[in-house]
């Protein structure tokens, strides 16, 4: 789902003195009201694992990057270290996006698994992106949520490969409410938790039946009922839906008794901004918020 490459000239990252990112001029997003289902104009932008197309993904960069261009929303991916601390990456194991493969030598597969948080934290996950990012580390959950309260964005946070991490559910839930992110504002206007993991998306429900949820993936249309009864969203790839299937998830309700929405990943250019807009998307997760921004206003 990642790509690398920018797909606009106006998408493209300059580096200006000091290492910082000269990002394209933020523009205000819709205001909530604008964002509500029956008064929405154009679809909610979605930062995919922070603005990933300008600063590596899933760090702490990535989510000021979003927050330059005025994205509110912010996508990450949660896994569980060795010693059970919850950090902020994309992968089950540790090679592609860090520097694990130097730092600890025949340690393979390099699954997060297998790592302490200490450990996690030696390793630099920025340098594979670019010079300018040597030195960023993994960020753990709390640090991530603490950033994003920071800099007032919002949090689509998923679970990522739950059947790996036993409970997962209810140590995501703890940090959570230890940070402050699941009072009655955080959880109303401020965060929604996905997973590929239909089990997963149940046991968040069946534990906090208040937070919205996600189901990443294109359920049949004669499945969507049983969706319905514990998720809030369906969160497809933009290849496998049109706009049959969209409207036939906006027409069920979801257990809050609003309908369902639809945020569709990962898109990545005005031309696929636009069709999926056609096919009335609730939001779009994307590398690029600002391409897709200007491609759906």
């Amino acid at each position: 789902m990642f790509v690398r490459t920018a797909t606009a000239s106006t998408a493209a990252a300059a580096l200006l003195g000091g290492g910082a990112l000269l990002l394209p001029v933020a523009q205000p997003q819709e205001t909530t009201a604008a964002r509500t289902p029956d008064r929405q104009v154009s679809p909610l932008v979605i930062a995919h694992r922070g603005a990933s197309g300008y600063a590596p993904e899933n760090t702490l960069a990535a989510a000021d990057a979003a927050k330059a261009l005025g994205i509110e929303w912010v996508e990450n991916d949660v896994h569980r270290t060795k010693d059970g601390v919850l950090v902020v990456l994309h992968d089950t194991d540790l090679k592609r996006t860090t520097n694990v493969e130097e730092v600890f030598p025949g340690r393979a597969p390099w699954a997060v698994k297998d790592f302490t948080a200490a450990e996690v934290a030696k390793l630099d996950a920025g340098s594979w992106f670019g010079k300018q990012f040597t030195g960023a580390r993994v960020p753990t959950l709390t640090q991530f949520v603490d950033r994003l309260e920071r800099n007032r964005q919002k949090l689509l946070l998923e679970i990522k490969s739950p059947a790996t991490y036993p409970g997962i559910e209810r140590d995501i839930l703890r940090v959570l409410g230890r940070e402050g992110w699941l009072d009655r504002s955080h959880v109303r206007n401020r965060l929604v938790i996905q997973s590929f993991g239909a089990d997963s998306v149940k046991k968040v429900h069946a534990l906090r039946p208040d937070i919205t949820t996600g189901f990443l993936g294109t359920p049949a249309v004669a499945d969507l009922p049983k969706y319905a009864a514990f998720t809030d969203q369906i969160n497809p790839s933009h290849t496998t839906i049109g706009a049959d299937y969209v409207a036939a998830v906006q027409r069920l309700k979801g257990p809050h008794g609003k309908r369902l929405r639809v945020n569709t990943w990962t898109v990545n250019d005005a031309a696929n901004a636009a069709k999926v807009r056609g096919y009335g998307v609730d939001g779009i997760i994307t590398n690029y918020p600002d391409v897709v921004r200007g491609a759906t206003r």
